[in-house]
């Protein structure tokens, strides 16, 4: 392979990302840019699928007149996974905003969907727990809500996808409609024990599939990219959700590895190899990632909010002009002087799942300030994540030692020293932080023989930084217990029903 470069085209909640890697998995160039976040309604989160594709056309095209396309072996896509988009087969134009993966607009239903009897089902058939943040009650909720959108869907003229279905679709103008294994499992409309899509989900939530994409290897060529487009044709060659890319990017291939993702919120998924482990305590099996023919999964604790809550006290309260500065203004004081903050601003998920929590900010007096809020959410994030390692310890039979950790809020270093005091447990940042983007180079370029093999790729991983904890763990589960009990406090907030 005599092609110089790799991209990755990382389509977030809030921006689209295209960034070019060489053969020493080094980040050469990126290009970078935000679009507008839609909030019709409390609780409902919408993107306009128009933005999403023009944002990672225009950065992908950004990329192209720097680096000749001649000299692009593949490209990767990676994405914000669950947002759901339908569109028109024939003209490719969306026919409902994108129904992000934050919204909660379809909670009732997935509540009366309980009362029926399908949570163990569905659990079993799809590795999920049932709830309104996955992809399948978002798209019956576009066909309820649009003119004659079953019978259309029916006929083949509208097609579903996920935002790695939709940036292929235009990327090869309608030629490509398809989706991989790890996007696939988190639609709770695919079968992750056959891989196949199942007709009795399909059919209970209403959805024909004759409008599903069909179901590829994560590491493939599914297709090229239009000459038109990108002045040649660009295989296509990798395509995995967000945080299985990361998985693969930091180089977890073994069972027992382990990484988090801090972004928007955090995602924390450990290798279980070829088998499916169901977790006792709400955490989610997921495809992690599918090549040659080879299938890996995962468990994986999502959490909601993790960097948002920081971008909330930037934005909404304004204690900070850029997130850089919750680092210096957290570290201002020698802890959070009893105050407590859970996160739960669009619910809490791992190991809760109570869609009706809220955030809470809890111990205040009047010596508070917004210094020791800061702190506050801070620990927050690293409480949640802590919630899902003793999750995940359980259901593995063994508590990790070791937490890869990636995303914008690991440049945080007061963060990551909290995760491991309040974890007791190393964590361990690689040089290279774009994992999430890089898992999505490595897996198209060892498609197109850029890479050779999955070994040679462990040999690039180097270690930025280690943190472990230096609090004394009887002093750690003190702070636990009021942890737990202003989780309490949180759940069940917005529920009517629960209010006496």
């Amino acid at each position: 392979m005599n092609s110089n470069y790799i991209i990755a085209l990382d389509q977030g909640t809030t921006s689209s990302r295209a960034i070019v890697f060489d053969h020493d998995g080094s980040m050469i160039d990126s290009a970078q840019q935000e679009f507008t976040q839609h909030y019709p309604r409390s609780g409902w989160v919408e993107h306009d699928p128009q933005d999403i594709w023009n944002s990672q056309l225009d950065v992908l095209k950004t990329i192209l007149t720097k680096y000749n396309p001649q000299n692009i072996a593949a490209i990767g896509i990676t994405n914000q996974r669950e947002t759901t988009l339908v569109w028109e087969r024939a003209t490719g134009k969306a026919v409902h905003p994108a129904i992000v993966w934050q919204d909660r607009r379809t909670a009732a239903y997935c509540d009366q969907l309980k009362q029926e009897g399908w949570t163990e089902k569905i659990q079993a058939k799809t590795g999920l727990i049932l709830d309104a943040y996955f992809s399948a009650t978002k798209c019956k909720y576009i066909l309820d809500h649009i003119d004659n959108g079953y019978e259309r869907a029916q006929k083949g003229e509208l097609c579903f996808g996920t935002v790695d279905s939709w940036i292929i679709y235009k990327l090869t103008e309608g030629k490509v409609h398809t989706t991989d294994c790890s996007n696939a499992s988190r639609t709770m409309l695919f079968n992750i024990h056959d891989l196949t899509w199942d007709h009795e989900l399909l059919n209970l939530f209403g959805i024909p599939l004759e409008m599903l994409p069909s179901i590829s290897e994560s590491s493939e060529v599914v297709g090229y990219t239009s000459a038109k487009l990108c002045q040649k044709e660009i295989a296509i060659a990798g395509i995995a959700g967000d945080q299985q890319a990361a998985l693969f990017g930091q180089m977890c291939t073994e069972p027992g590895m382990m990484k988090n993702t801090y972004g928007t919120g955090c995602f924390m998924i450990a290798n279980t190899g070829s088998e499916v482990v169901f977790s006792k305590n709400k955490l989610l099996s997921t495809v992690a990632w599918k090549i040659n023919g080879q299938v890996s999964y995962g468990l994986e604790g999502s959490i909601f909010v993790a960097g948002a809550a920081i971008q909330w006290l930037r934005d909404g309260l304004e204690f900070i002009e850029d997130a850089k500065g919750s680092e210096s203004l957290a570290a201002s004081v020698e802890d959070t002087d009893g105050v407590y903050f859970v996160p739960a601003l669009t619910g809490l998920a791992a190991p809760h799942w109570d869609q009706y929590a809220r955030g809470a900010i809890l111990g205040l007096s009047r010596g508070t300030t917004k210094a020791h809020i800061t702190r506050a959410a801070l620990e927050g994030i690293a409480f949640q994540v802590n919630d899902v390692i003793d999750a995940m310890a359980e259901d593995l039979g063994d508590r990790p030692h070791e937490l890869r950790v990636d995303g914008g809020a690991t440049h945080n270093n007061l963060l990551m020293q909290l995760q491991s005091d309040l974890g007791n447990i190393k964590v361990v940042r690689p040089k290279v932080l774009e994992t999430t983007a890089l898992g999505a180079a490595y897996l198209a370029g060892l498609a197109v023989g850029y890479w050779t093999d999955i070994h040679s790729l462990k040999e690039q991983w180097r270690l930025d930084q280690t943190f472990e904890s230096r609090t004394e763990q009887h002093k750690v589960q003190q702070r636990k217990k009021l942890w737990d009990k202003a989780v309490k406090r949180s759940m069940h907030w917005n529920n009517s029903d629960q209010i006496t």
